[in-house]
């Protein structure tokens, strides 16, 4: 009977770890910074019309929404 209370036990951590790292409960920042990330410059425009920026700006070859990262996330924290 204590067998099978810490099998479950452990069964049961190992799938809250699981999902954790999966980023299901808290996602990457990184992932969520990509997805903020666009391949031309066109892209990032349509995008940052989309939350409400009048320009857009470069990060290491990439285009991203609003004139800085700065004002792209106070604008994302409005919508």
């Amino acid at each position: 009977m204590v067998f099978s209370a810490l099998a479950i036990a452990c069964t049961t951590v190992a799938w809250i770890s699981a999902v954790v790292m999966s980023g299901l409960v808290m996602p990457d920042p990184a992932l969520a910074h990509s997805k903020g990330l666009y391949a031309t410059e066109a892209e990032a425009r349509r995008r940052a019309e989309q939350i409400g920026c009048k320009a857009v700006h470069e990060n290491n070859g990439r285009w991203m929404p609003c004139a800085d990262e700065r004002e792209l996330h106070q604008q994302l924290r409005q919508q």
